[in-house]
């Protein structure tokens, strides 16, 4: 039986009252996904982290929801709230710079499109950006690079493993230049950060593109990407014109990059948090009794294998 079928079965043998009624019509009280159709309580869909529970379809998650995701309860203390973009260029398209981003911080409740702080991750101190797709597409300005930078450069002072969510359509074209320097900034920060020998590990989710992929998404020591998200540079058009020649279909998926060596690994949400701590942990350094006892237990020589002609 289908699960209209259950409805309309249990209205003909169950009078409804006028309150409960509205109650199971409620706007957002079950989910469709776009993936396979299936309709999903919104309370399940939310508590397996926006992951459809039968096709394994991941939705669009956004800062505040990815953060609760990943830190620890009453862990989490957000860094550089207060920096506000400004439009020094006064750029104007259909309209100004400065319209659109007050227009959207209305929208939105966002000043912009990253997120960061430092928390604790299954117990351990991490320092996390995450980026909002819903600010004017995830675009990187000035504000995104000033405060991933700053985040950075907290984790590196703090020994913290920094982690960054990607999900952006690259750079922020109304600051042109300003916008595309934020990708030296931002890799400056994060080779000082692999100079102290310490953990940077990004993820890519859907969609992570342009300057972005070209810069941070792109250096981590452990690159992650959740299933069937968009990955690149350029644009799937962009990229057939270019090379004249028709791509694969799975071409700038999570999937493709993984089977080109561009991605390390592809883990579900559902695993996400449990995986980052496993590889955290294998990355924390030795302590100095630890080391010294397992340099004792080395060998000062490995036997080599007997090779035996035929």
């Amino acid at each position: 039986m289908s699960l209209f079928d259950w409805f309309a079965n249990r209205r003909k043998s169950e009078p409804i009252s006028q309150e409960r009624h509205e109650r199971e019509i409620a706007d957002g009280l079950w989910s469709k996904c776009s993936e396979c159709g299936v309709l999903t309580y919104t309370k399940d869909l939310g508590a397996n982290l926006m992951v459809c529970p039968e096709c394994g379809f991941h939705n669009r998650v956004f800062s505040d929801e990815r953060i609760r995701q990943l830190i620890d309860t009453n862990t989490w203390r957000s860094l550089d709230d207060h920096l506000n973009p400004q439009d020094p260029l006064e750029f104007r398209d259909r309209k100004s710079y400065t319209d659109r981003i007050r227009d959207t911080q209305t929208k939105t409740g966002l000043l912009d499109a990253v997120a960061t702080g430092v928390g604790a991750l299954a117990g351990l101190p991490v320092a996390l950006g995450v980026m909002d797709f819903r600010f004017m597409g995830g675009s990187m300005g000035s504000v995104v690079g000033e405060k991933l930078t700053r985040m950075i450069e907290r984790g590196t002072g703090d020994r913290r493993p920094v982690i960054i969510v990607c999900a952006s359509g690259g750079a922020r074209m109304q600051e042109g230049m300003l916008s595309l320097m934020q990708m030296a900034k931002i890799s400056g920060a994060l080779e000082r950060h692999r100079e102290a020998g310490l953990l940077y590990m990004p993820i890519l989710t859907h969609p992570t593109t342009g300057g972005v992929t070209a810069s941070f998404a792109m250096l981590g020591d452990v690159i992650i990407a959740e299933p069937k998200a968009t990955i690149g540079f350029a644009g799937r058009r962009v990229v057939e014109q270019t090379l004249r020649e028709k791509l694969p279909d799975d071409f700038q998926t999570s999937e493709y990059l993984l089977s080109h060596g561009f991605v390390d690994v592809i883990v579900p949400r559902t695993q996400l948090k449990k995986t980052l701590a496993q590889l955290i942990q294998l990355h924390q350094p030795l302590r100095h009794a630890e080391h010294h006892t397992a340099a004792m237990q080395v060998p000062d020589a490995f036997p080599l294998p007997t090779v035996t002609a035929d």
